[in-house]
């Protein structure tokens, strides 16, 4: 066997370096990233009311519901009749929409005490 010259040693330190960059590279390419976190609640409410409901709508009450919902009132004018809605994290649905049959059961699975009275009412005297 021959002895390696200096100008074979230093070509298998720059392929080995080059190989390695390249199994970094494909590694950092292929690993998961982090999604991103999920927009607060109450930022994302105030955005899809701002969207749908226009800039002079107002959020009057809010009120967590089950998973990443919320449930609660706008106006859409100042002085104007609330309007109920249920928020989830790709929709927002007003009670007042053409779809009335949607927006309960959206309620209705989202945000099931929302928009009830109390089950046993007292009786005034």
């Amino acid at each position: 066997m021959r002895a390696q010259t200096p100008r074979q040693r230093w070509t298998l330190a720059l392929a080995a370096a080059v190989l390695t960059l390249c199994a970094v590279g494909a590694w950092m390419r292929w690993k998961p990233v982090a999604a991103p976190p999920p927009e607060p609640s109450d930022a994302r409410v105030t955005r899809q009311i701002r969207t749908l409901a226009g800039p002079g709508a107002e959020l009057r009450y809010a009120e967590p519901g089950q998973r990443r919902a919320v449930c609660g009132y706008i106006g859409r004018t100042h002085e104007g009749p609330p309007v109920s809605f249920v928020s989830i994290p790709n929709r927002i649905l007003f009670s007042d929409d053409p779809l009335p049959k949607e927006f309960r059961e959206l309620r209705l699975r989202y945000c099931p005490g929302f928009m009830q009275g109390p089950s046993n009412p007292v009786a005034m005297r």
